[in-house]
């Protein structure tokens, strides 16, 4: 289990929904996860409405909205947001290192200022420097974020875009028959990965994995509260037991279940 009160640059900090129906989506994972869901009341300027928060022990660990004009009709999806000390200066790098910046960065009121890109190989990703939010506050424990990987259909591009933009570093792990590529924050400790599609038609995207106890279990209740099984649960020796799943909504998500202590 962690808390956290800061993040080095490159680390994933937050994940953020985008759904048609907000609200319902927020039942969904707040059965799934048992998320208390805070309710804050967005400005007029900002678009007014609600900004919807997933709570564990009352700390962040995610956030719900509406799907921004232009989206209708797209299903829902998770976004993810990296870490930066200084994001306009990160921003400034993304095009000439090959990237786009989709969203020029901006204040999000006194919370932080953010900015979304995409990279090379066409994965878009959120850019977050703390203001009084760090972003998810617990990490790694049920009910959490627990891992992200960036897929792509070419991890070395991928990889080379993160380290001139922000610094992470990548080494490639030896699993026996297949390997896998790890990223490392700019103070090279792992925080995510990279890695090829496992199927065709999947658009480049960072994934986002939720930890929890029972992976068969909760993937049971998936298909209870109306999602799908998109890949079923399998084990990776030495790393724990994984699937992947879709909400109602049809965002994508992944479980990710420790190995037993012992």
């Amino acid at each position: 289990m962690a808390k956290f009160e800061k993040y080095v640059q490159g680390t994933p900090s937050y994940v953020e929904l985008m759904a048609p129906d907000p609200a319902a989506a927020a039942a969904f994972y707040a059965d799934l996860f048992g998320w208390e869901i805070q309710e804050t009341p967005l400005p007029e300027e900002a678009g007014g409405g609600v900004y919807r928060s997933g709570l564990l022990q009352g700390d962040t660990v995610s956030g719900i909205s509406g799907q921004m004009p232009g989206m209708e009709g797209h299903p829902a999806f998770w976004g993810v947001y990296l870490t930066a000390d200084d994001v306009d200066a990160v921003a400034a790098k993304v095009e000439p290192a090959g990237g786009k910046v989709e969203m020029a960065p901006f204040d999000v009121m006194d919370l932080g200022r953010m900015a979304a890109i995409q990279d090379p190989t066409g994965a878009r990703v959120n850019l977050w420097q703390a203001g009084t939010s760090i972003g998810s506050e617990r990490a790694n424990e049920p009910g959490s974020v627990s891992w992200n990987e960036v897929v792509t259909p070419d991890v070395e591009k991928a990889t080379q875009f993160y380290a001139d933009v922000l610094g992470m570093g990548s080494q490639v792990m030896d699993m026996g028959e297949t390997s896998y590529t790890s990223l490392t924050d700019a103070e090279g400790k792992v925080i995510g990965g990279a890695v090829t599609p496992q199927m065709e038609g999947i658009p480049p995207h960072w994934n986002v994995y939720f930890n929890v106890e029972d992976a068969d279990a909760t993937g049971a209740k998936i298909g209870e509260l109306g999602g799908t099984t998109v890949a079923p649960n399998f084990d990776v020796p030495g790393v724990g037991r994984m699937g992947f799943y879709s909400d109602p909504q049809g965002a994508m998500f992944a479980l990710f279940e420790a190995p037993a202590e012992g």
